[in-house]
């Protein structure tokens, strides 16, 4: 269809307009990125720098050479990695039991999980029941209240609703249980939807930071998301950051390359599960 003159002026403003915000949202991280990888000498030179004269990694190598923030990287990691691992196990099992209508007390479950939608019990009973159960100062603090939440719950639930009873049957007819339904014919159909569900569990867990600010006492222990914190809004990081490194890097600079660190891994996460996203999950399971 032939566009008119008014059509086409129309939408080389909405490009340009568009284009204009595309540049002022992607300028913040354009700037991060760029004094992160700022020679110290240069940065404490020039008042803004847009596109530096000298690269380097000094910033970089000062943050891994310290222990205590490597090790802040490895409980980020770990709570990434288990506890999404805990979380899918947890919502993915109870939105498939809740969603097969044979099960007993379906209904009143459901309404447990309902309630827990509308009200929140708040900071003070959640600190009550951590501490009741030992867990202050362990990682399980930080897992345990977020292995699941009634919306996920629900959003499983309707996609589980989806798949076809006949597979099942299809299945106990074969001779399996209700577990080998589960593992093999359930969670091989649940891929996209157990993809999607694991990113945003794993980037709440790496995120984590008020938590961790609260159950754990050991600063060892603290992720990485706790570190940065420290670190923007100190003015001097101290002994936080302590290093064989004789020379410090600004503490701008330093901050800039904390940011990128603590951004990219969980970045790095999203390629490996874009193929999910796009896959049907009951492509040639059932015909006719």
């Amino acid at each position: 269809m032939k566009l008119s003159t008014g059509d086409r002026v129309f939408n080389w403003i909405n490009i340009v307009l568009l284009g204009i915000v595309a540049l002022i949202t992607f300028f913040p991280f354009y700037y991060v990125i760029v004094v992160s990888f700022t020679d110290p000498t240069e940065y404490l030179r020039k008042a803004l720098i847009v596109f530096p004269e000298k690269w380097s990694l000094a910033s970089y190598e000062y943050l891994l050479s310290t222990p205590f923030f490597v090790k802040s990287l490895g409980s980020s990691a770990y709570l990434a990695i288990v506890g999404t691992l805990c979380s899918l196990a947890i919502s993915s099992s109870l939105a498939y039991c809740l969603s097969r209508r044979r099960m007993r007390g379906r209904k009143a479950i459901m309404l447990f999980v309902l309630v827990t939608i509308l009200f929140s019990p708040g900071i003070i009973p959640n600190y009550m029941l951590i501490r009741e159960l030992h867990l202050i100062n362990s990682y399980w603090a930080i897992i345990m209240p977020a292995l699941s939440s009634g919306w996920n719950v629900l959003l499983l639930k309707g996609f589980f609703d989806s798949l076809p009873t006949e597979l099942e049957e299809a299945a106990a007819i074969d001779g399996c249980n209700d577990i080998s339904i589960w593992l093999r014919i359930i969670l091989p159909l649940s891929l996209p939807a157990l993809a999607a569900f694991g990113l945003f569990f794993a980037v709440g867990y790496w995120n984590t930071f008020f938590n961790a600010m609260l159950y754990l006492t050991d600063s060892s222990k603290w992720p990485v998301q706790v570190i940065l914190q420290n670190i923007l809004i100190n003015a001097s990081t101290g002994d936080l950051l302590s290093t064989a490194y004789t020379e410090k890097p600004p503490t701008e600079t330093l901050k800039m390359a904390a940011v990128i660190i603590a951004t990219v891994p969980i970045l790095l996460v999203y390629p490996f599960l874009q193929k999910h996203f796009a896959k049907g999950a009951l492509v040639g399971s059932v015909k006719g």
